[in-house]
């Protein structure tokens, strides 16, 4: 069995039934994920089942600190002692040292997990932050406003997608260049 086929798995045990609506938008996630195979190659696999497991950490099982990214990175390394490069990539998703530094859980982040290749990180933001909560296509711009909307503008999490919108534009911009460029 293939990084995302197992990927696959896990993830639906652990969203499927208590957070329907978070595996909706993990299924999507990595349906765009498959969608660069053409510009990542062997890598796909690898970028699909981070696809997968980006969002574990909501998994009312996995939640210890609140923080989705690192809890689930943890709950891969700790339980499953899985690929370094899916830890990781799950660690640093969608900018989340901004989400970090908010939460004060920066040290952590950046002590257990090193940043994963800007390529691969830059997909996996690009895969997420083009995909709504229910799994459907959307632009950057969309889905940001779809997350200051769900979260109100005084809220952590929209305060630190304020922090990262640039560095989730470069990753989307950088992503469809490369494919672009491919066409």
């Amino acid at each position: 069995m293939g990084q995302a086929e197992w990927a696959h798995d896990l993830a639906k045990d652990l969203l499927e039934t208590t957070l329907p609506r978070r595996w909706a938008h993990t299924q999507g996630v990595a349906a765009r994920a498959v969608s660069l195979a053409p510009i990542l190659g062997d890598e796909a696999d690898t970028l699909t089942a981070a696809a997968y497991l980006h969002d574990i950490g909501y998994a009312p099982s996995l939640v210890a600190t609140g923080f989705h990214p690192l809890d689930g990175a943890r709950y891969l390394r700790d339980v499953y002692r899985a690929d370094d490069t899916l830890c990781r990539l799950v660690a640093h998703h969608s900018c989340a040292v901004n989400e970090a530094l908010e939460r004060s859980l920066f040290a952590e982040l950046t002590t257990e997990f090193d940043e994963e290749r800007p390529e691969l990180v830059e997909a996996l933001t690009y895969c997420d932050m083009t995909t709504g909560p229910d799994g459907t296509p959307l632009t950057a711009t969309e889905r940001l406003a779809e997350i200051h909307s769900r979260y109100g503008p005084e809220h952590l999490v929209s305060r630190s997608i304020t922090a990262s919108t640039p560095c989730i534009l470069a990753a989307v911009r950088s992503v469809e260049a490369a494919l672009s460029a491919r066409a």
